[in-house]
């Protein structure tokens, strides 16, 4: 089973959201999560709210179906953040040579999917060690 959490125009660029998305990107849902916490980056905070309304949305798609889900079972297979709108300021900023840049303000679309089937690729840390 799989749920979808969006958040869309979260004012931080997609460049900066990505780098904490490849974080969690494969990890299951207790470990993105602890890694979420202790990430030092302004973009961590609003992943961390969406993966947790992703987890929700399992928990919830699970009741309507009547099946069982375990919160320890689910684990990150997709999360990925999007260029939203840009937000064009009047202001000005100072360029070389005299010239000045226009203020842009830029938003993005983060989408993380969780699913509770097996995966295939990346194994955490203990479930790699017991495969070897």
């Amino acid at each position: 089973m799989e749920a979808t959490a969006k958040a869309k125009n979260v004012k931080i660029s997609s460049q900066k959201a990505k780098l904490v998305m490849d974080l969690i990107r494969g990890l299951r849902y207790s470990e993105a999560r602890e890694v979420l916490r202790f990430t030092n980056k302004r973009a961590a905070g609003q992943i961390y709210k969406v993966l947790e309304s992703a987890r929700a949305n399992a928990e919830q798609l699970a009741e309507q179906e009547n099946v069982m889900v375990d919160v320890d079972e689910l684990w990150v297979k997709a999360c990925y953040a999007n260029t939203g709108t840009t937000k064009h300021r009047r202001r000005v900023r100072p360029a070389p040579m005299g010239r000045a840049y226009r203020e842009r303000r830029h938003y993005s679309h983060l989408i993380v999917v969780v699913s509770s089937e097996k995966r295939e690729g990346k194994q955490s840390g203990k479930a790699a060690k017991a495969a070897e």
